[in-house]
């Protein structure tokens, strides 16, 4: 059996489950939000010693052979419980609980998840990412305004976020990638509550997202110069019509992607780089467990194909 751990509202999830249906295998889809909902035992002795029951749809542990880690969602404690601190303790309760399933597992996922953790620190990724042989912009992760002023003496420069890209609340907000000017003195005091990215921007022909599935590579040109609002960051603006073409890679950067993923520990990674208009190619980052079912719908790609034979190969190994 495989088991796929995400949430009831991941779409893409459901490209993979087709593949397995068409296979004819067998799955559980573990949508952790709902885990409350579910009876669940995990015993001392054995890794393999655990359950988890949806009424008839259930999975033992033993049964276990590959596992994909998705979006799995935070569990949701039960509704009877309406104080905020004891839902508080139900909810760290059942989160230790999915985590003790999770390193019982180690060995059978597509990427761990302690993997997809130490591999999302952009520093590193950018600092393996040059011992690898990638060109990578000069960046500086930085609170200190005087320390953006560097880079930016040295021509243009854009800023992102070390890591967490969405503000939450009431009204949720990304923050994309933007280009830096001229720093003032008032900046400074906003540079100071946090650290963030300033780096080199690289004049683009277009950008490449670049899909990692063990040795199986599916690189797609974004052609973000197209649009004014997709130069910086081809999110900003959701474009339908922004073009993404299927495209070949000199064989020493794809070796040097898979060799980023064989350093991160990872068997999937989506690899951000920019193709410069000189037509040399740059390295921005990796996304350990970025999404993907969009490049597959607009170029073909057979991902989910790539999934499932990883998952496979994982499933034949634990045998």
């Amino acid at each position: 059996m495989l088991l796929l751990v995400t949430n009831r509202r991941d779409i893409t999830i459901d490209y993979v489950i087709a593949e397995l249906k068409r296979r004819d295998h067998s799955f559980f889809r573990l949508n952790t939000e709902q885990l409350p909902l579910a009876k669940c035992t995990m015993h001392s002795h054995s890794r393999a010693a655990w359950s988890i029951s949806f009424k008839e749809h259930v999975v033992h542990g033993d049964e276990v052979r590959a596992a994909y880690f998705r979006r799995p969602g935070e569990p949701v404690p039960d509704e009877s419980i309406t104080h905020s601190g004891e839902r508080a303790y139900a909810k760290a309760e059942w989160v230790a609980f999915l985590k003790s399933i999770y390193t019982r597992l180690e060995g059978r996922w597509l990427n761990a998840p302690t993997a997809i953790f130490l591999a999302e620190d952009k520093p590193r990724q950018l600092m393996l990412a040059s011992e690898i042989g990638f060109n990578v912009p000069r960046a500086v992760i930085s609170n200190d305004i005087e320390s953006s002023r560097k880079v930016l003496e040295e021509g243009p420069a854009i800023g992102k976020p070390l890591r967490q890209a969405l503000i939450g609340g009431e009204e949720e907000r990304v923050i994309f990638t933007s280009r830096l000017k001229d720093l003032s003195e008032s900046d400074g005091e906003a540079i100071a509550l946090t650290p963030f990215i300033t780096q080199i921007e690289i004049a683009k022909q277009y950008d490449i997202r670049v899909t990692v599935v063990g040795d199986q590579l599916f690189a797609t040109a974004i052609w973000s110069q197209a649009h004014p609002e997709t130069e910086v960051d081809w999110r900003r603006g959701a474009r339908p019509d922004l073009k993404h073409e299927r495209i070949s890679l000199p064989d020493h950067i794809e070796q040097q992607c898979r060799t980023l993923l064989k350093r991160l520990n990872l068997r999937y990674g989506a690899i951000d780089l920019v193709c410069d208009r000189d037509g040399c190619i740059w390295f921005l980052e990796v996304n350990p467990n970025g999404q993907w079912a969009w490049i597959e719908n607009v170029t073909g790609y057979p991902i989910a194909c790539a999934i499932v034979d990883e998952l496979e190969e994982i499933a034949q190994c634990s045998n």
